[in-house]
């Protein structure tokens, strides 16, 4: 069986669209059983009638609405914890990620790969959120050690090994692409056409891709700590060093001592240090908090055919 896993957000206008095409994959892919996990992420208008209408007509559409919005990477996971495919394919639904190339990434994958990663050439995004996509990849990968390709998104098909072992990640900063490289298995890839989206514009703002990308490197890397503490000792040194360039001129020189300005600025400059440093601290203290409540990933309000 091949799971096709789904996370929808005001797309009304897709759900049918998305769901023929992925149903003309059947002769290229003989002898599967298809399934189709679609979780309705609660954008409020008529997506999820629309799924609930197609999950009525066709009973391999599964179909999971959460009680409110969660986010697309706790949609993808709740699609993981609800599919019973041996394989999953999980992808966005907008129709950017074109059903067609699906048969390639699991040919792919029948080489011997347990992860198959769609490659994407020119994307059809605005210039913006290209540049945004290098920047983040460019300090995400510094900051964590790990890989990270922006031409890499969510579509890419899974082993049902590497399904269990996403599904059994319990933290609560989710991030699909950065939780499957921290697994290890052995990944593959396909360069494919990125198509044009089908309806609408992304949600994603840049105010919401920022958080995104703040929320992943806290999830994944402690280096910001590190690097408040070595600005700490570099700032010591300095001034340190500073106090005895200082002393030198007053006592061998003869030079006096002035200054009321520098050291107004300096301690400006240490006090800015010091209330940043103590929010670094702040943010990485209040994801620890969150995490200790043990609350769960996401509610479900509806389900259908599960």
């Amino acid at each position: 069986m091949i799971s096709f896993v789904v996370p929808f957000y005001r797309s009304e206008g897709t759900v049918v669209p998305l769901h023929e095409a992925l149903c003309s994959l059947a002769p290229r892919l003989p002898g599967h059983e298809l399934e189709f996990v679609f979780v309705e992420d609660c954008g409020g208008d008529g997506t999820w009638d629309a799924i609930a209408a197609l999950a009525a007509r066709d009973s391999r559409v599964k179909a999971v609405q959460f009680s409110r919005n969660f986010g697309q990477h706790y949609a993808i996971s709740a699609g993981l914890d609800a599919c019973r495919g041996d394989w999953a394919v999980v992808m966005d639904c907008d129709m950017q990620d074109r059903p067609e190339e699906i048969p390639r990434l699991y040919d792919k994958a029948m080489e011997g790969f347990d992860v198959v990663c769609a490659r994407r050439g020119r994307r059809k995004d605005p210039l913006w959120k290209r540049c945004a996509s290098v920047a983040f990849a460019k300090v995400f990968g510094w900051l964590s050690g790990m890989r990270y390709d922006p031409r890499v998104a969510n579509f890419r098909i899974l082993s049902r090994k590497v399904i269990d072992a996403y599904t059994s990640m319990g933290e609560r900063l989710r991030f699909f692409g950065g939780h499957l490289e921290w697994l290890g298995f052995e990944a593959g890839f396909v360069d494919v056409e990125h198509g044009a989206r089908a309806e609408g514009r992304s949600s994603y703002t840049l105010r919401k891709l920022v958080a995104l990308a703040v929320n992943t490197i806290i999830a994944y890397s402690d280096k910001p700590l590190r690097l408040s503490v070595k600005a700490g000792f570099a700032m010591a040194l300095f001034s340190l060093l500073y106090a005895v360039w200082l002393g030198f001129r007053k006592v061998v020189l003869d030079i006096p001592v002035e200054g009321w300005t520098s050291i107004m600025v300096s301690m400006w400059f240490l006090g800015g240090l010091i209330v940043a440093n103590l929010g670094i601290i702040g943010i990485y203290l209040g994801k620890v908090f969150d995490e200790t409540k043990k609350r769960p990933l996401y509610v479900v309000s509806r389900r259908i055919n599960l």
